[in-house]
């Protein structure tokens, strides 16, 4: 009996010791580093966090556009005779850009928050210079003063986009629209106190508003919410306590919000795409066909040029943008309108691209990042070109816990040629007319003398309500001076995309996998 007793002890205890060294081995291993074997995320090695690498998400508002190459340029006849927009062979890397375009009811939102924020800090003038020019909209032989005085802020243009926005009202839009959507995010993950952090924001706080590039410097402090002080909170510091502000390297903030460079918005108006995008790699579609025949607008040419909806349907024959069919037509007879909109429409009005894009011909045109130039062709890189580069550096003139301006934001200056000298990359801070229009070109450009181009001309695209169905043709390009603004202007935003360029869901993260019996050779 007694060696029953024991017998069964040692079960007992064998089994327990069993059940320990299985709870252990359940436990999730730690990543390791390739370089050092210390790990990540292990408060005995020093709380180095480094995340999971995940999927990129498309902020609000915006369409994931995965990259590839396309002729950028001309693609019928330059009846304009300006042949500044030469074809030739370019590859953008995927970004995100906006499925409409910004509504006269997103920057009614944009002109609340500075009313709020800056108009309650007695900073009307912040204000005032963000507002819309309404007075776009007259002519001296027209009779437009109800759009002069409704279009922005009645309800029933709640949807239709914004115009009398210049370049720079525009590129200030997408910053603040940046801040928004990561003082959100922060809000969400109660990194930031919902409460307080609304409160604080909306109650005449002026310059102290929340930057995301200032909140990284360590430049805004704000109160952490309760996920931040938590025990579940993933990101620790060097002693492993809960970690309550966030960094970059954490994946957790958003990029930038900006206008889309010329390349980019051309490349997604033009919706190039494959049927099935996600295509295995032993396919035999590969894709490059897709651009052999040259479409013209922002929609497939089903076999010849068209403006009208083609296929069998209940729409069939109906226009697929809004824009000024001849003289005098700007919308049909009454019973038989043709686009239904005498000025703008609607951004979520037509039928989107291949990439689900609203009115990139048509409606109205819109504001690309580039500054303009004519040669475009013998002056751009052929991979993500652009035009306009000013090198900036933080300026810390001011010192450690001074280095906002007046809206809040890091101040920053241009980089000193000087401390270029030694690069190979780059010698110029000022890169706007780097081989067309400084002296190593001998292209001059007197701007009002010999011609209305500058180094503050700004390229916009797509065609608008009040053009002829040439300019709707994402491959022609116009300019307007970065302070100015239109009835028949408008703009929508983009960001850039980072890892792999296959999308959101692939496992792909850049180049192939071969399966292993493949990398023998």
């Amino acid at each position: 009996m007694l060696k029953l007793r024991k017998i069964g002890l040692f079960v007992l205890l064998a089994a327990l010791a069993g059940a320990g060294t299985s709870c252990k081995m359940m436990k999730k291993k730690k990543p390791q580093s390739d370089v050092t074997g210390w790990n990540y995320n292990d408060k005995n090695m020093g709380s180095f966090y480094v995340p999971k690498p995940k999927d990129v998400k498309a902020a609000p508002g915006l369409v994931f556009v995965q990259g590839g190459t396309f002729t950028m340029g001309a693609n019928q006849e330059d009846v304009m005779g300006d042949w500044n927009n030469v074809p030739r062979r370019m590859t953008v890397p995927s970004f995100f850009i906006d499925r409409t375009e910004i509504a006269n009811v997103h920057y009614r939102e944009y002109i609340y928050w500075l009313e709020n924020v800056f108009g309650g800090a007695g900073m009307d003038s912040i204000v005032d210079e963000a507002k819309p020019d309404t007075l776009v909209w007259r002519s001296e032989l027209s009779y437009n003063e109800p759009y002069v005085e409704f279009y922005f802020r009645h309800p029933a243009f709640n949807y239709y986009p914004v115009v009398g926005v210049s370049w720079r009202q525009a590129d200030d839009f997408c910053k603040w629209r940046t801040d928004r959507v990561n003082e959100r995010t922060l809000m969400e993950k109660q990194f930031l106190d919902p409460k307080s952090q609304v409160k604080r924001t909306m109650q005449g706080v002026g310059q102290d508003n929340f930057n995301t590039k200032a909140y990284l410097m360590g430049e805004y402090q704000a109160t952490p919410g309760k996920g931040a002080r938590s025990k579940s909170n993933p990101l620790k510091d060097v002693q492993g306590r809960p970690r309550t502000y966030v960094k970059m390297e954490d994946g957790i903030l958003f990029g930038d919000y900006r206008l889309p460079t010329e390349a980019e918005w051309e490349y997604a108006a033009y919706g190039l795409i494959m049927e099935n995008p996600q295509r295995k790699f032993n396919k035999k579609s590969r894709g490059e066909e897709v651009i052999s025949n040259k479409q013209i607008y922002a929609w497939k040419n089903d076999g010849f040029d068209n403006i009208r909806f083609v296929r069998k349907s209940n729409v069939q024959g109906a226009f697929m943008a809004n824009f000024k069919r001849g003289a005098g037509d700007y919308m049909g007879v009454a019973g038989g309108l043709n686009d239904n909109a005498p000025y703008t429409s609607e951004v979520s009005s037509f039928a989107p691209n291949g990439f689900g894009l609203y009115n990139m011909s048509g409606n109205v045109s819109e504001w690309v990042y580039d500054i303009y130039r004519p040669m475009s062709n013998l002056d751009n890189d052929d991979l993500n070109p652009f035009r306009g580069n000013v090198f900036k550096q933080v300026d810390m003139s001011g010192g450690q816990g001074n280095l906002r301006d007046a809206k809040g934001r890091i101040q920053m200056k241009v980089e000193k040629d000087s401390a270029l000298r030694d690069r190979r990359n780059y010698q110029r801070s000022y890169a706007v007319n780097y081989m067309d229009g400084d002296s190593l070109s001998n292209a001059f450009y007197s701007y009002g003398i010999t011609t209305l181009v500058s180094d503050k001309s700004r390229v916009y695209k797509g065609g608008s309500w009040n053009d002829m169905a040439y300019w709707m043709s994402p491959g022609t390009r116009r300019f307007l001076e970065e302070d100015q603004s239109s009835s028949t202007l408008g703009f929508r935003c983009a960001m850039s995309h980072v890892g792999g360029s296959e999308g959101l869901s692939s496992k792909n993260r850049g180049g192939y996998d071969f399966p292993k019996r493949n990398q023998k050779r």
